[in-house]
């Protein structure tokens, strides 16, 4: 299946556009670089796992480099960066992993 994702801003109730997000796994103790995305203008990542790639049971982090969009809008936020650490357990299934996001708060959940 796979794993998106996307990014709400709360505080200004749009999608969160042009924030850098990394997908990374854990490997034998190491986080490994699955992929380099960046949101769309709906704020989406739909394939942050790239279709080469098989999803995998382990260990996942997606890494969405806040800073810069808070950059982008002339914003002052709290979290430079935030990184969601979530468990695959069923390689069948998808996982969406929404980012609701304000300058000094984040929340997150699995998404359908």
């Amino acid at each position: 299946m796979g794993i998106s994702t996307h990014i709400l801003d709360i505080a200004f109730g749009r999608p969160a556009t042009g924030v850098p997000i990394t997908l990374a796994r854990m490997s034998d103790g190491a986080w490994s670089v699955i992929n380099e995305a960046t949101t769309d203008t709906d704020g989406r990542c739909k394939h942050l796992l790239p279709a080469a790639e098989l999803l995998l049971p382990g260990i996942y982090r997606v890494h969405f480099a806040t800073e810069a969009y808070y950059q982008q809008h002339q914003l002052h936020g709290l979290y430079p960066y935030v990184e969601i650490i979530f468990t695959v357990t069923e390689a069948d299934q998808h996982y969406h992993i929404p980012l609701l996001l304000t300058a000094n708060g984040y929340t997150t959940y699995r998404g359908s």
